[in-house]
């Protein structure tokens, strides 16, 4: 294999602010993308939200603004993790390094980018066991090392939520302008339109169900590509077609620094190279981003094992297959990109256009702007977290109520939403491509890897060598990528540090460096950190919450998962990056016609697979709910057929608090009404301070005693229609609320209730002032 290209290759990182591509689509079907599937998404996310709100009794609370009630299950997580890692990079770079160097480049791609998300799952199970209640990792970091090393690793924290923003927002206006011709300015300000709306009202759970959505469609569009361009298209001739397509083009055509110069081999030097680079650049990614935190808090502690894993591997099969189609179909079909198309990731979309019309164009668009859209959400409750518990809460106002983080959180939001696309414009005039962001992260961000892993795993981790080895190791990365371009080709531009060499180089430089000062450090002034102290330092405001977790918090299940994690994620990551490609490259081996079938059915099944956890577990594992929702839907649809049909039906609200004279009221109504179209709703509320805080697991177990006390209740036999239903909060506001909500005819309850009162009880004297009905008292 040849390796004195090297000196000269570069991954097309610059970029002009007008992208030189004739539109394949018209302008406004770009704006239907823009505007309509955002508003689309983020109405189906509104409602998703609103039916657990309503059906199921969840409370919007800022708790659950953040964490989702830190109940989610595998199912959610893994999907979830799918699509926050799914990045316009992902469907756009991967056919990129695949058009430039073969099936090396969709491996590597998919491989050096999978194992990070799995290795995670460690620290998401040691999170769960040492700092259970934390909110942030910085948050974590705080309570392990102080104020000082806070204030560092909150700064790498925030530069990495900016850098994929970056990416997410650079990769969808390319692609935007460049299949539409929409001006660049608008896309960027339209894009983050649809994010924001519904992140500000729905939060972490928003984020999740978008996820969710976004990661089946994904799937599908990916399916359905693999499926025309190996299957269906006559351009390509099915797998055999394509094989002797792409061997013509490695006459044609040769790889420098691939074996024989085919495009069929994993022994290709530059794949390898953007292969390291891809590794060490991501752990970034994964390892400094909030928003991997952010799922490893919300989940229960038996999900984080799992929802790891498995979202890891089933992203493997995004880019792998994608790229085996469309990049590989572009080098069969000849498709010939500039520099700055191919810097900008336009391979995918033209050949998508070209092989599938005007189909191709928009399935790839839409995609690709679904991707970014919950990224984006992904990325905004991530910056929101930091700065309203990082910055907000811990140094501007640390008594700060649970309704002013709630209102800076959402500020944040819609500020940072804004930034997006402001900061896509200033790296397009400065002529900065996506593929140039992707490529560069990791010497920006790779330096905090080490120090926040060791924080959690090895008590003996020292403070002073951690923060050290982050500064230094961000140092190092750029000094080593800058000196590394000039010395080469003397001079640093966009252009010379673009190029493979100063890349690797920095990205290896700088994670490197830090974890040798991290090690080193710690051996010689170790510490021996208790980590029981991050549980005693890290607590929640409402002590109930606090017990659940404590509850749901099995020591011995947790020490088994992380040993769990441990052997299998590092054994999956060997596999992965090490044994299935080093036994290729080092023999040099070139897939023949029957190896190739096997790689494309390998895609094949393994995107199917993925796409049947993501899509169906998270269904199964919400079976009780959705059956939940879909029941109470019903019952009330069917009242609103009755009221649409003019059946006079009368609607009467109990209120139950197990009292005597509650349980009189009950057969009143019954008597009173008795013969009439009625319908009964039996209503008991638990009591509970609107200021306090409570997550769904809390929540259930509140509303489950609030039914087993309704249940307890004897309904009359002659009574045919009647509804039980449990609130939370304070009863005479919730009695006065439901009434007004079911829209009731009248209120029937009794005049006293638990107290000791012989005149009218507090409660009932409260709904006969707020009540907008009519009240009666037994």
């Amino acid at each position: 294999m040849k390796a004195s290209y090297l000196k000269d290759r570069s991954f097309n990182t610059r970029q002009d602010l007008h992208i030189p591509v004739d539109s394949i689509l018209p302008e406004n079907v770009g704006y239907v993308v823009l505007i309509g599937v955002s508003l689309i998404l983020a109405l189906a996310v509104t409602l998703m939200v609103k039916a657990e709100t309503k059906w199921l009794g969840t409370r919007k609370t800022f708790e659950w603004f953040y964490t989702a009630g830190r109940t989610i299950k595998t199912g959610l997580i893994a999907s979830s993790i799918v699509s926050a890692w799914t990045w316009a990079a992902t469907l756009l770079q991967s056919s990129t390094v695949t058009y430039e160097f073969g099936i090396g480049g969709s491996f590597w791609y998919a491989a050096g980018a999978s194992i990070q998300v799995i290795l995670f799952s460690i620290l998401a199970i040691e999170l769960k066991r040492k700092a259970p209640m934390t909110h942030t990792f910085p948050e974590m970091l705080y309570a392990r090392f102080g104020r000082h090393p806070h204030k560092v690793f909150l700064f790498f924290g925030l530069m990495t939520n900016t850098i994929v923003t970056a990416m997410l927002v650079l990769g969808g206006v390319a692609v935007v302008n460049s299949l539409t011709g929409v001006d660049i300015a608008i896309a960027a300000f339209l894009i983050p339109l649809g994010i924001v709306v519904y992140t500000v009202f729905g939060g972490l759970k928003a984020t999740f169900f978008a996820e969710y959505l976004n990661t089946g469609f994904i799937f599908v569009v990916v399916l359905i590509f693999v499926g025309v361009i190996y299957f269906a298209s006559p351009d390509i001739g099915g797998i055999s077609g394509m094989y002797e397509k792409l061997t013509e083009a490695s006459v044609l055509r040769p790889v420098d620094g691939n074996a024989l110069g085919t495009y069929l081999t994993l022994a290709s030097v530059g794949a390898l190279i953007f292969g390291i680079i891809n590794i060490v650049g991501n752990f970034g990614t994964v390892f400094v981003d909030q928003s991997y935190w952010q799922r490893a808090i919300a989940s229960r502690p038996r999900a984080a094992t799992g929802g790891f894993i498995i979202g890891g591997l089933a992203w493997f099969a995004i880019p792998f297959t994608l790229a085996t189609s469309l990049g590989l179909a572009a080098v069969a079909t000849g498709v010939t990109l500039t520099e700055d198309q191919i810097g900008l990731g336009l391979v995918a979309p033209t050949t998508a256009a070209y092989l599938m019309g005007d189909l191709g164009a928009v399935l790839i668009l839409t995609i690709v702007f679904t991707a970014v859209v919950a990224a984006g959400s992904s990325q905004l409750v991530s910056v929101s977290s930091l700065v309203t518990y990082d910055v907000f809460r811990t140094y501007l106002k640390p008594s700060a109520s649970g309704r002013e983080l709630m209102r800076m959180s959402r500020f944040t939001i819609i500020g940072f939403g804004l930034g997006m696309g402001l900061l896509a414009l200033l790296l397009f005039q400065f002529g900065v491509s996506l593929q140039y962001v992707y490529l560069t992260m990791g010497i920006l961000i790779g330096s905090a890897v080490a120090p926040i892993s060791f924080a959690i795993l090895w008590k003996r981790t020292n403070r002073v060598a951690a923060t050290a080895a982050a500064i230094t190791g961000l140092a190092s990365g750029i000094a080593a990528w800058f000196l590394t371009a000039f010395a080469m080709y003397g001079a640093i531009t966009v252009s010379t540090t673009g190029n493979v060499i100063p890349l690797l180089a920095g990205n290896v430089a700088s994670i490197g460096v830090s974890l040798i000062i991290t090690l080193l450090g710690s051996l010689i002034v170790p510490e021996n950190f208790d980590f029981r102290v991050l549980k005693q330092k890290i607590l929640l405001v409402d002590d109930r919450v606090r017990s659940m977790i404590k509850r749901d918090t099995d020591e011995e299940l947790l020490a088994r998962a992380s040993t769990f994690c441990k052997r299998v994620g590092l054994g999956i990551s060997l596999f992965l990056v090490v044994i299935w490609p080093m036994s290729m490259y080092l023999t040099e081996f070139v897939l023949n016609l029957e190896a190739f079938t096997a790689w494309v059915f390998l895609a094949v099944v393994w995107a199917s697979g993925a796409a049947a956890v993501t899509i169906f577990l998270p269904l199964i594992e919400a079976r009780t709910s959705l059956g939940k929702i879909i029941q109470r839907a019903a019952e009330s649809a069917e009242y609103d057929d009755q009221i649409e049909n003019n059946m006079p039906v009368m609607k009467i609200l109990v209120p139950v608090d197990g009292s005597a004279r509650s349980l009189q009221a009950l057969n009143g109504a019954n008597y009173m009404f008795r013969g009439s179209q009625v319908h009964i709703y039996l209503l008991h509320v638990m009591e509970w301070s609107e200021d306090e805080n409570m997550d769904e697991e809390l929540t259930s177990q509140m509303q489950e005693e609030g039914r087993l006390i309704l249940r307890s209740v004897v309904v009359p036999k002659q009574m045919r229609g009647y509804t039980r239903i449990v609130k939370l909060g304070d009863p005479p506001k919730k009695i006065a609320e439901t009434a007004k909500s079911l829209g009731v005819n009248l209120i029937v309850m009794g005049r006293t209730g638990l107290g000791r009162t012989k005149n009218l009880g507090h409660v009932s004297g409260q709904v006969l002032e707020h009540a907008t009905v009519p009240v009666t008292l037994v």
